[in-house]
């Protein structure tokens, strides 16, 4: 079982999503996400199977929370640094958003 000790090692960031691209290669269909954390972490890529619920267009500009001290996986030809979050849902992955627009960065906590 996880503790409270274990949630707190985990670095959750509000982002905004400034750039998309449909990821191709990827196995599931997927979108390539560039997230920008503010300037202490600067911007993060993404690999995000949302193509279900969001077209890529309406994505620029959305606030989303990302665990940014994640290593790096490979996806494909595609390094993804952060993970973004989302909820498994009957109609497909969901983002977690704040309720309000935040500072980029901000912390989760």
């Amino acid at each position: 079982m996880a503790t409270f000790d274990d949630f707190m090692k985990l670095d959750i960031r509000v982002g905004e999503i400034i750039k998309t691209e449909f990821f191709e290669k990827a196995r599931k269909p997927a979108y390539k996400l560039w997230v920008d954390f503010g300037d202490e972490i600067g911007i993060k890529k993404s690999s995000a199977q949302i193509v279900d619920c969001y077209k890529k267009e309406e994505l620029v500009g959305k606030q989303v929370l990302g665990i940014v001290n994640f290593p790096q996986r490979q996806i494909a030809d595609f390094m993804s640094e952060v993970l973004v979050l989302g909820i498994y849902a009957e109609q497909g992955v969901v983002l977690i958003q704040p309720e309000q627009s935040v500072k980029k960065g901000d912390k989760l906590g």
